[in-house]
């Protein structure tokens, strides 16, 4: 049987939009021009949309302004009917730094976010153990922090992430600290994770071959101001596995990106 086809050949503008940032600005106190200037971005429902550009072109900022952990300057954050303009349950952040809380069981960290929102705490870690379930880290669910390597420590992560079952689930280079084969398993993982209900993910990364492997669509910031400066659809069959990374498609895609923010990252070795 032939793989299905990409949801980003299927994808259409008129698509519900999860997500969408229009005409927004941001000047961080002390700066005299804008970390990002008129930026406009729709993320599609159901979608897993990569973020990708040079140092200086706002990619945390996007992701943080999305969440609501911060406001702009201009313009307006939506998601759905709601105005964004603090962090919500509808919304997931996975930082690149795990953040767990060393005294917590692993089992107790997933379930730390339900008990905030008021979960008994039977019926949160009842929840937090589904989840570890999922990534592969049940067995797990009564150590600590410091018990696990880098890449568990990241499940740990992204199973409470996904405790408060966000609609959007925002992703700050969750795997960069991790060594290849590590990040290469991860990514997989999070396919398949993905792949069982298809949460909206907007997930930014500097490595160009992950964006590609994850992404139905790249969007390429340009830096100072951050802009969007192309969208690169991802046309490759799902599911995907990591034989595919070395097919001549999938190379030229990330050729492609490489092209795209070549003479910014040039640019910045000269500064």
């Amino acid at each position: 049987m032939s793989p299905s086809p990409s949801p980003a050949d299927r994808a259409d503008p008129a698509d519900p939009v999860a997500l969408r940032l229009a005409g927004v600005s941001l000047t961080f106190p002390g700066r005299d021009e804008p970390v990002v200037d008129g930026l406009d971005l729709d993320v599609r429902t159901g979608e897993f949309l990569a973020v990708i550009g040079p140092s200086g072109s706002g990619k945390t900022t996007l992701l943080r302004l999305a969440h609501g952990l911060l406001r702009p300057d201009r313009g307006l954050i939506t998601a759905g009917a709601e105005h964004i303009v603090k962090p919500s349950t509808s919304r997931g952040f996975v930082f690149q730094s795990d953040c767990l809380l060393p005294w917590r069981r692993i089992v107790d960290n997933v379930a730390f976010p339900l008990e905030l929102a008021g979960a008994a705490r039977a019926a949160a870690r009842t929840k937090a153990m589904e989840l570890l379930e999922l990534t592969g880290l049940a067995a797990s669910a009564n150590q600590y922090p410091a018990q696990l390597s880098g890449g568990m420590r990241q499940r740990v992560n992204l199973a409470r992430a996904l405790a408060i079952d966000p609609e959007v689930l925002l992703m700050d280079e969750p795997f960069a600290a991790l060594d290849a084969q590590t990040r290469e398993v991860l990514q997989t993982e999070l396919l398949t994770i993905w792949a069982r209900d298809r949460k909206t993910v907007l997930f930014v990364t500097h490595q160009l071959d992950e964006a590609v492997f994850l992404a139905d669509r790249v969007v390429v910031l340009q830096p100072n101001p951050g802009r969007v400066r192309e969208i690169v659809p991802i046309a490759l069959p799902r599911p995907r596995a990591l034989e595919i990374k070395r097919t001549a498609e999938f190379n030229g895609l990330v050729d492609r990106l490489w092209h795209l923010i070549k003479s910014d990252v040039l640019a910045e070795q000269l500064i």
